[in-house]
């Protein structure tokens, strides 16, 4: 297909076309999609989560700066908070990065979360598929910082960043939800505040307690998380986190090929089971729709007590599924 063609060549306005689509959920994607990834697996995707305030989008803005320096090619996906007026992305994120904006290596794209949860959107994996297919270097991921179960960036970079900052409250605020788990690099960014220290030690201590306990089910392996202090308004701190970036690269990518096999692999089964339960809801919805039923209408009966969502949902997948193999 021509746009396939235009994609791999790196067409700007055909991969814009495209991830609209991608997130309009036009179903004339899937196929181009299916073309595309066969051309993926080059690109190194980078994951920053962490709470509002933290100045994600700004590292961000920074990171890019230095991979363009060294001559990287870099895709953006920017998970912005839903607009409650137009269903779209409020783009907090995109002011922050206006430099790259004329920079014809550089491609940002905002996308709002529709209220999907965990962080990232339905959507997110499938343009990484473009932008890996359209020869990016580096892609980064940047979450929409909205609490504490900013998880699923973990099934979608090769390196996950745990951006913290002092002075929030709760200090750590991620270990309640376990995203202290997830993190191979972490940063307490706004560096200058007071209690920046303190933050970074806490951090540390945490990071300890995990070490020990994963060494004692037998889960260990040799990366030790860093924790690097950043000022990302003023630009300090940012070479050092490119260089930890890099390192954990090497460490995936070189030195324990069998642990980057294991994220690979990870990866793919998450992309792989977000796909199978996107594509069966949509078979099931269809299933519903040619008995001349709704979902509305289902859930209706459901609101009026007349039925319970556990019972129609298992006759439904019983009656459309089960009983036409028995």
């Amino acid at each position: 297909m021509e746009i396939v063609e235009q994609v791999l060549r790196g067409d700007v306005r055909a991969v814009a076309r495209l991830l609209r689509d991608i997130d309009d959920q036009v179903p004339s994607t899937r196929s181009i999609l299916k073309e595309l990834y066969p051309y993926t697996g080059k690109a190194y995707v980078v994951g920053f989560t962490g709470p509002p305030g933290a100045g994600k989008s700004t590292l961000v803005d920074q990171i890019t700066a230095y991979y363009r320096r060294i001559g990287k090619t870099v895709a953006i996906i920017a998970i912005d908070p839903t607009s409650p007026f137009s269903g779209g992305a409020i783009l907090g994120d995109r002011i922050r990065m206006q430099r790259h904006f004329l920079d014809k290596d550089v491609f940002i794209r905002s996308v709002a979360t529709r209220g999907h949860f965990g962080g990232l959107t339905k959507s997110t994996h499938d343009m990484i598929t473009v932008f890996d297919a359209m020869g990016k270097d580096i892609i980064i991921v940047e979450t929409v910082g909205v609490g504490q179960g900013e998880v699923e960036i973990a099934d979608c970079a090769h390196t996950t960043i745990v951006v913290s900052v002092p002075g929030l409250g709760d200090d750590i605020q991620a270990i309640k939800a376990g995203i202290m788990e997830i993190g191979n690099i972490f940063v307490v960014n706004k560096a200058d505040r007071e209690g920046a220290k303190k933050t970074v030690q806490e951090l540390r201590t945490i990071l300890d307690m995990g070490r020990r306990f994963r060494m004692d089910i037998g889960e260990m392996d040799d990366w030790e998380p860093p924790i690097v202090e950043t000022q990302a308004h003023k630009g300090i701190g940012i070479d050092e986190l490119c260089d930890a970036i890099e390192r954990h690269k090497a460490y995936l990518t070189a030195q324990k090929p069998e642990q980057f096999r294991k994220v690979m692999l990870k990866r793919t089964l998450h992309q792989f089971s977000e796909t199978l339960r996107d594509e069966l809801f949509k078979e099931m919805v269809r299933r519903i729709e040619r008995r001349g039923d709704t979902l509305e209408s289902i859930a209706e009966r459901i609101f009026q007590k007349e039925l319970d969502p556990y019972s129609v949902s298992r006759q439904l997948i019983k009656e459309e599924f089960i009983s036409h193999e028995q």
